[in-house]
């Protein structure tokens, strides 16, 4: 246990660091002289290069440990952001945020690993993974306001240079707190299952999963991007507080739908659906209806996000069964990465011909069109019994 709150602690500061420059990086490549289309390919570039650093995590973290890698990802992090205070121009920008992408990449699955280690009860390990999701929650509800404020009082230069030291002392922190090994992990080899056993299990069997499943991250993933580019654009330079809180208010949304576990009983596809519908108008009503409050639209959103993502896992899970989970979450993972390069991307391009709400919002729809009906591409997809145990 002492090792998860560490381990938690970590992930908060890292969380922290992150969420508290997204209502800053778009004001400050303004001031640097960048175009929205410039701002596309910067925060689109930190999700390309998180894509290779998340392959290369995944096979490291399994043969060397946990250990390592997120002192690497805290230190590395933060000697970047050093960096970043001083930048000068357009590109030097962008290339600090691919460096970033990469390095963080290793974070996650390094201390999700661990975590997972720590336990080899699967309702505990549970139990460590919702402590991950609320901590990552938590973190961008305080991390937005906290870094628009920050840059008010000490400017970008110094607001860079504060979030990179804090990541470097947490480094440190980690360096001296983080176990070198795993042994609940060594430990726990389950058995193979018997040709019988596999045979009886629907989810141990080989059948292959439709495609079209993993268009459903990928179109979220790129809404979300939309939501990040065009946000703190639409608020201007001067508007850096007025963008932190409201995705603070982003976050308390899903803080709130996150807490309501009854939601879980519920099948998957229906939670998917209710909230792909949901995000959708709330983009449709940023795109058309300026006079109601922004404020109140991402509450909302960020609430139909509460609902969406665990229902989500909840999918995938039954969708990748026994001996399947490692290559389904994969496929997720690039799908994610991959329309997180792409919204603020298309956005940043089309934004002089449509608002990027709007192509947010038919991402979404299309999203929801293409999401396949129950029992298809698995037959455990929309399996009530089974989802009932995955949520």
């Amino acid at each position: 246990m002492k090792t998860a709150l560490w381990l938690y602690l970590f992930l908060f500061l890292a969380f922290f660091d992150l969420h508290a420059q997204y209502p800053i990086l778009t004001p400050f490549a303004m001031s640097l002289g960048a175009g929205p289309a410039f701002i596309g390919w910067m925060m689109g570039m930190y999700s390309l290069t998180h894509l290779p650093g998340n392959l290369l995590a995944g096979v490291l973290v399994d043969r060397n440990g946990s250990r390592r890698y997120i002192v690497f990802a805290l230190t590395a992090a933060g000697l970047i952001l050093l960096l970043q205070a001083h930048a000068q121009l357009p590109w030097h920008l962008l290339l600090l945020r691919a460096a970033s992408g990469f390095a963080l990449a290793f974070l996650s699955p390094a201390c999700m690993t661990l975590l997972a280690s720590l336990s080899s009860d699967p309702a505990t390990q549970g139990k460590y993974m919702s402590g991950h999701g609320i901590i990552h929650t938590l973190a961008s509800v305080v991390s937005p306001a906290a870094g628009a404020f920050i840059v008010a009082k000490a400017g970008y230069s110094g607001t860079f240079s504060t979030l990179g030291w804090l990541l470097i002392l947490t480094g440190v922190m980690a360096f001296f707190s983080v176990p070198k090994h795993s042994p609940a992990l060594a430990v726990h080899k389950p058995a193979l299952p018997l040709p019988q056993e596999k045979a009886a299990n629907p989810l141990s069997a080989d059948i292959p999963v439709s495609k079209r499943y993993y268009l459903l991250p990928f179109f979220v993933s790129c809404s979300q991007g939309v939501l990040f580019f065009e946000l703190p654009l639409s608020q201007g330079s001067g508007g850096m507080i007025s963008t932190g809180i409201l995705l603070s208010l982003l976050s308390l949304g899903a803080l709130l739908t996150l807490s309501l576990f009854f939601l879980n009983r519920l099948a998957p596809g229906i939670r998917i659906a209710a909230a792909l519908l949901g995000m959708a108008i709330c983009f449709f009503t940023l795109a058309a209806f300026r006079s109601i409050p922004a404020g109140a639209v991402l509450f909302m959103l960020g609430a139909a996000k509460g609902v969406l993502f665990p229902a989500m896992a909840s999918l995938f899970i039954s969708l990748g069964g026994a001996g399947r989970m490692g290559r389904t979450f994969s496929l997720q993972s690039i799908a994610m990465s991959l329309g997180a390069f792409a919204g603020p991307v298309a956005a940043g391009q089309l934004r002089d011909y449509v608002s990027p709400y709007f192509i947010a919002f038919v991402l979404l729809m299309t999203a929801l069109l293409l999401l396949p009906p129950g029992r298809s591409g698995s037959p455990a997809a929309y399996s009530p019994s089974l989802n009932g145990h995955a949520a």
